[in-house]
Protein backbone atom coordinates (compact mmCIF):
# COMPACT_ATOMS: atom_id res chain seq x y z
CA UNK A 1 0.00 0.00 0.00
CA UNK A 2 1.30 3.27 -1.03
CA UNK A 3 1.51 6.15 1.26
CA UNK A 4 -1.09 8.07 -0.71
CA UNK A 5 -3.43 4.77 -0.31
CA UNK A 6 -2.61 4.86 3.17
CA UNK A 7 -3.77 8.74 3.43
CA UNK A 8 -6.69 8.37 1.53
CA UNK A 9 -7.44 5.58 4.05
CA UNK A 10 -6.95 7.75 7.35
CA UNK A 11 -8.93 10.63 5.94
CA UNK A 12 -11.75 8.38 5.00
CA UNK A 13 -11.54 7.25 8.88
CA UNK A 14 -11.59 10.75 10.03
CA UNK A 15 -14.88 11.52 8.09
CA UNK A 16 -16.68 8.01 9.80
CA UNK A 17 -15.56 9.83 13.15
CA UNK A 18 -16.05 12.95 12.35
CA UNK A 19 -18.62 13.48 9.70
CA UNK A 20 -19.05 16.93 10.43
CA UNK A 21 -15.54 17.63 8.61
CA UNK A 22 -16.57 15.51 5.68
CA UNK A 23 -15.03 17.24 2.50
CA UNK A 24 -12.90 19.14 4.27
CA UNK A 25 -9.01 19.70 3.54
CA UNK A 26 -7.14 17.73 6.99
CA UNK A 27 -4.52 19.52 7.68
CA UNK A 28 -1.31 17.42 7.57
CA UNK A 29 1.04 18.99 10.46
CA UNK A 30 -1.76 20.28 12.54
CA UNK A 31 -2.73 18.46 15.46
CA UNK A 32 -5.62 15.83 14.93
CA UNK A 33 -7.59 16.26 17.53
CA UNK A 34 -7.21 19.88 18.28
CA UNK A 35 -7.77 20.90 14.21
CA UNK A 36 -10.83 18.64 14.37
CA UNK A 37 -12.00 19.26 18.07
CA UNK A 38 -12.22 15.74 19.06
CA UNK A 39 -11.75 14.03 22.19
CA UNK A 40 -9.66 11.40 23.17
CA UNK A 41 -12.63 9.23 23.06
CA UNK A 42 -13.08 9.89 19.33
CA UNK A 43 -9.39 10.02 18.48
CA UNK A 44 -9.30 6.52 20.12
CA UNK A 45 -12.15 5.65 17.83
CA UNK A 46 -10.22 6.73 15.18
CA UNK A 47 -7.24 4.55 16.06
CA UNK A 48 -9.56 1.34 16.45
CA UNK A 49 -11.24 2.08 13.25
CA UNK A 50 -7.47 2.28 11.64
CA UNK A 51 -6.36 -0.81 13.21
CA UNK A 52 -8.98 -2.92 11.42
CA UNK A 53 -8.29 -0.89 8.19
CA UNK A 54 -4.58 -1.23 7.99
CA UNK A 55 -3.71 -4.19 9.84
CA UNK A 56 -1.61 -2.33 12.09
CA UNK A 57 -2.20 -1.63 15.92
CA UNK A 58 -1.00 1.48 17.94
CA UNK A 59 0.06 0.67 21.19
CA UNK A 60 -0.92 3.84 24.00
CA UNK A 61 2.80 4.69 24.21
CA UNK A 62 2.98 5.38 20.68
CA UNK A 63 -0.09 7.36 20.78
CA UNK A 64 2.28 10.78 20.24
CA UNK A 65 3.57 9.69 17.38
CA UNK A 66 0.48 9.51 15.44
CA UNK A 67 -0.91 13.60 16.57
CA UNK A 68 -0.81 14.14 13.13
CA UNK A 69 -2.17 13.08 9.71
CA UNK A 70 1.47 13.16 8.29
CA UNK A 71 2.75 11.69 11.48
CA UNK A 72 -0.26 8.72 10.85
CA UNK A 73 1.30 8.19 7.53
CA UNK A 74 4.46 7.64 8.40
CA UNK A 75 3.50 5.60 11.84
CA UNK A 76 1.42 2.63 9.72
CA UNK A 77 3.61 3.16 6.59
CA UNK A 78 6.57 1.96 8.19
CA UNK A 79 4.78 -0.63 10.66
CA UNK A 80 2.76 -2.69 7.76
CA UNK A 81 3.36 -5.95 7.17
Amino acid sequence: MTKEEIKKTIVEAIYEIAPEHEGEEIPEKENLQESLEIDSYDFLNLLTALAEKLGVEVPEEDYGKVDTLEHMVDYFSNHMK
